[in-house]
């Protein structure tokens, strides 16, 4: 029986118009400029309402070249529900205005068995919208390849307030998967949040402008996973407890890259801010899009 998970989010943090909805899409995409390419196998992107990040996102992507695709893993923080471990959708499909997708029921089961997934209910799922938010682009981008014998499938994974060794051990488990070329995977994180009211208001006046001083701290966050080093990404959280949300699926990303055969390098492509904060009252999101891609 089918388990339909709904785009609980649409017609608020996105438009629920079809054609709206791939016009915007398919505009963002075309704006930026990219060229798709085989050897990128992976984004982090973010999660935002596309009226915020939606054209920042477009810039992870915009890489991808659906051709040799047949399953995607998503990554994505838990903002609603607390779990100690990643965990796994129980849907059977996945809904979006642009197309549904199915989910990899095989490799659901192959998790499950590894003992260390929890499993989401349908409740949990369709209110967390850090998965969702990337759903319509890789529906977009994946699904109209017209050569296409079968639909592509997802993998969503729920990654919860994991431990660095926890991370590591995830990332391991999890590794394997990317030396498989018809795998491809979507993590899903915004940057700083800064202001009181996300309690968080570090600043740095060398910078100036305190919109300057954010860039700034996202931009030694970026560069450190550009290394693809997570020991080194979970220092600098210590150390300056930027307000990440994706750190644990950037975590475990980084420890899937680091555990499997293939060297993978990631690079930023994308930086943009909700707004430009220059007062201690405003607010602001910072949303940056990067590519994983094959380093030949």
């Amino acid at each position: 029986m089918e388990k339909v998970r709904r785009a609980s989010h649409a017609g608020s943090w996105y438009t629920s118009n079809p054609s709206k909805l791939a016009e915007e899409l398919e505009g963002w995409l075309k704006a930026s400029g990219l060229e798709k390419s085989s050897d990128v196998r992976g984004v982090i992107a973010p999660h935002a309402g596309y009226s915020y990040s939606g054209r920042a996102a477009a810039y992870a992507f915009g890489n991808i070249d659906p051709t040799n695709i047949k399953r995607v893993f998503l990554l994505g923080p838990s903002h609603h529900y607390y779990t100690p471990k990643c965990a796994l959708s129980q849907a059977t499909i996945y809904q979006t205005p642009v197309g549904d997708l199915p989910i990899d029921l095989e490799v659901i089961k192959e998790l499950e068995a590894t003992g260390k997934f929890d499993s989401m209910d349908l409740g949990v799922d369709e209110a967390e919208h850090s998965m969702e938010m990337h759903l319509p682009y890789l529906a977009k981008v994946l699904t109209k390849l017209k050569t296409r014998r079968h639909p592509v499938k997802v993998v969503p994974i729920l990654v919860g307030a994991l431990s660095a060794a926890s991370e590591a051990v995830y990332g391991r488990l999890l590794a394997k998967y990317v030396d498989d070329p018809s795998n491809f995977f979507s993590v899903s994180s915004d940057f700083c949040h800064w202001g009181s009211r996300f309690s968080y208001t570090y600043y740095d006046d060398k910078y100036g402008a305190i919109h300057k001083s954010i860039e700034a701290l996202d931009r030694v966050g970026m560069d450190i996973i550009e290394t693809g080093d997570p020991d080194r990404f979970k220092q600098y959280l210590v150390e300056y407890e930027n307000t990440i949300c994706g750190r644990h699926p950037i975590g475990v990303f980084l420890n899937m890259l680091k555990n499997c055969s293939m060297k993978i390098k990631i690079k930023f492509l994308r930086y943009e801010q909700s707004s430009q904060c220059k007062h201690k009252r405003d607010s602001s999101v910072s949303y940056a899009s990067a590519a994983a891609k094959i380093d030949a």
